[in-house]
């Protein structure tokens, strides 16, 4: 499996004030990634894709504050409302081994330890201090694991595979 090129952060919830700032949300709450890149892509809801360079960051506990250059109006701010941002992997560092950028695990298909195919990590709820991998399958319920080595015994990036030891949510009676 060949990696993306650049990693989904997050997406643009909203323009802030009137000098073309706007309000950035990470899927990872804790993500202080934003801080390590100068520049971001952003795909807005129409599909155009374009580069923005950082002028300012401004972290508050839900949100991250941008300035991006030659975003300077309210009215190009709020264009991008709704916006996908992206950070180009070549802007940061790779991650130590064994650890994985969270981008990198939605659309691995996840087994479990048998080989059996569960489905496909959909998404990553970062809801907690582990974030939680959704693995989807047509006509399977929806599976939710932590992403923790008593879960998640191996991950193989190369042959686009998660192994999952899915916990066990019912109480024997």
């Amino acid at each position: 499996m060949t990696p993306r090129p650049y990693l989904e952060l997050g997406y643009v919830a909203r323009a802030h004030g009137i000098r073309g700032e706007v309000a950035i949300r990470a899927f990872d709450p804790g993500s202080e990634t934003l801080e390590a890149v100068e520049r971001v892509r952003v795909r807005t809801r129409a599909g155009e894709e374009r580069d923005l360079r950082i002028e300012d960051l401004r972290p508050t506990p839900k949100e991250d504050i941008l300035a991006f250059g030659g975003v300077e109006t309210r009215e190009a701010a709020e264009a991008l409302v709704g916006a996908t941002v992206f950070v180009y992997r070549e802007d940061l560092e790779p991650p130590a081994e064994g650890e994985y950028f969270q981008g990198d695990l939605v659309g691995l298909t996840a087994v479990d330890e048998a080989g059996q195919e569960l489905g496909r990590v959909e998404e990553i709820w970062a809801t907690s201090e582990v974030p939680n991998l959704v693995i989807r399958a047509p006509g399977k319920p929806e599976l939710v694991v932590p992403f923790a080595d008593d879960f998640v015994p191996s991950v193989d990036m190369a042959g686009g595979k998660i192994v999952i030891r899915p916990p066990e949510y019912l109480e024997e009676r």
